[in-house]
């Protein structure tokens, strides 16, 4: 039997090194490849969702212009936000976007308190609980997202994860937030 020499041992563990490291250099970069697409599929998901509610608002806003015809500027505004919406291509313009429609869409359903008629609509109440289910979708989906970028954040961002992120491009995903003043409630004036 050969004895192995003193470089030999040193070769073999510095292989064995090589080898654990390339593995955990395979499972990291795979792991952040998964977390990445978690966060594409749940930013898709609210996609679809304004879409969804893309799509219901013209039969909204034709329904409430048959018995509102002073209301125009509210209607506009709802036009124009949407056509906002729809043209965003980031997360935070998608997002002011977003919040500019719904602001846009409580003054509207504001305005319809005055108008009896139109409440009492079957195609007016059936198109306002669309929207406020998929309202609800909305912010199902914002939360996912948001904790699908909150998870992939810390993951890249934590020791020794860095290094692989670092090396192949990974970088931080904005998180998906209301704009400025969303949290304030619009105001509406019957003048």
């Amino acid at each position: 039997m050969k004895k192995i020499s003193g470089w030999g041992i040193f070769g073999i563990i510095v292989a064995a090194l090589v080898v654990i490291l390339g593995v955990w250099g395979i499972g990291s970069y795979n792991n952040l490849i998964t977390l990445k697409e978690t966060v594409n599929n749940q930013y898709s998901n609210i996609d679809v969702q304004l879409q969804r509610r893309m799509d219901l608002i013209p039969n909204l806003v034709s329904t409430v212009k048959g018995y509102t015809s002073h209301e125009s500027e509210v209607l506009q505004q709802i036009s124009e936000s949407r056509e906002k919406l729809s043209g965003a291509s980031t997360v935070s313009d998608k997002a002011n976007a977003n919040a500019e429609l719904s602001s846009a869409l409580s003054r509207l359903l504001v305005i319809v308190e005055n108008y009896p008629n139109l409440k009492a609509d079957t195609q007016f109440t059936a198109l306002t609980d669309e929207l406020s289910g998929t309202e609800n979708r909305i912010a199902v989906s914002r939360k996912d997202y948001n904790l699908a970028v909150q998870n992939y954040n810390q993951t890249i961002k934590k020791f020794p994860t860095v290094l692989i992120a670092s090396m192949f491009g990974f970088s931080a995903a904005d998180q998906f937030e209301a704009s400025e003043g969303a949290q304030n409630a619009p105001t509406v004036s019957f003048e």
